[in-house]
């Protein structure tokens, strides 16, 4: 019997391929990396790269909740930016969307992402006890 469950919401962007949203393993969850595409019409939704990382947190943020979490679940993200010079404003967009303690992260710059975003966000949910 596996202790592997499939999390999946129409409010966050559909997999592009072969992989989910998220797989919760017991109580914690491992979420996919998520670009800033509109669930709804699964494009980007700005060039503006704030914009971009808002989405980016707002998707992680349905993932979580379709998980029964919430984003103040997170304890470890993994951040990638197409330009670094944009480091200041993913911090800013993090301190409005989490609250202390945050989570642990790391930040990569990386030549490309999917679609042509510039920035892309993978995280582990703990929930429950």
């Amino acid at each position: 019997m596996s202790n592997k469950a499939v999390i999946n919401t129409d409010q966050a962007p559909a997999a592009i391929g072969p992989y989910a949203q998220a797989i919760k393993a017991g109580n914690t969850v491992y979420m996919s990396g998520q670009i800033p595409l509109d669930p709804a019409t699964m494009e980007l939704v700005s060039d503006d790269f704030e914009t971009q990382a808002r989405q980016v947190f707002t998707n992680l943020k349905a993932v979580c909740e379709e998980a029964a979490g919430s984003l103040q679940d997170i304890v470890k993200l993994n951040l990638y930016l197409v330009d670094l010079d944009n480091f200041a404003t993913v911090n800013k967009v993090m301190e409005e969307v989490f609250t202390k303690p945050y989570p642990a992260r790391a930040a990569v710059g990386v030549k490309a992402l999917p679609k042509g975003a510039q920035f892309e966000a993978e995280a582990v949910m703990v929930i429950g006890d």
